[in-house]
């Protein structure tokens, strides 16, 4: 048991070091003294369930991520729309998981995108990993699994690539989005 709440502690830990918060800021934030939140962080003794669930409702991860270490393999897609799950901080609206992706995976640089309305369509193209957009500007199609997704300026969409898909400009407007793709 000892092992498991130090397991918890080191997850804690590096979720919290990947969304850039110090101990004394995410102990303020969940209005916690800061040698308990410390404490916690330690070794994981006497941690309660609702401090762990508060972590995972800021960061926007599942709380059983946080508690066993594993998640269910993305088989297809989800779509978040703007605003839904907890806010990180300089991104309001937005999960952690949207903006870092998997942090415990390994994440390529992210890429800006920029389509113009004129802009013929991209040819579908498949790869391995995850792949995570989120709209910036405008509104783009994003084909996949043989659907089309219309996103809108603060939505995000990720999925398995593994499947054909691509993206196009939608409207009349530049369109810009972020791109992510893990390993």
């Amino acid at each position: 048991m000892k092992q498991e709440l130090n397991e918890i502690a080191a997850r804690i830990r590096e979720l919290r070091d990947a969304c850039g918060f110090t101990q004394k800021q995410l102990a303020q934030d969940l209005g916690l003294n800061l040698r308990v939140y410390q404490e916690y962080e330690e070794n994981g003794e006497n941690i309660p369930i609702s401090v762990i669930y508060e972590i995972a409702n800021k960061f926007g991860v599942d709380f059983t991520e946080i508690v066993t270490g594993t998640r269910a393999k993305l088989d297809t897609y989800h779509i978040v729309k703007r605003g839904e799950g907890r806010s990180v901080s300089r991104y309001p609206g937005y999960r952690f998981e949207d903006l870092a992706f998997r942090y415990s995976h390994k994440v390529m640089q992210p890429l800006l995108v920029t389509l113009d309305p004129s802009d013929e369509p991209a040819a579908l193209v498949s790869h391995a990993g995850q792949e995570f957009n989120m709209v910036l500007e405008g509104q783009i199609a994003v084909e996949f699994d043989n659907k089309e997704f219309i996103l809108s300026a603060g939505d995000s969409i990720y999925f398995n690539p593994t499947h054909l898909h691509g993206q196009r400009c939608v409207g009349t407007e530049k369109a810009r989005f972020l791109t992510v793709i893990a390993e």
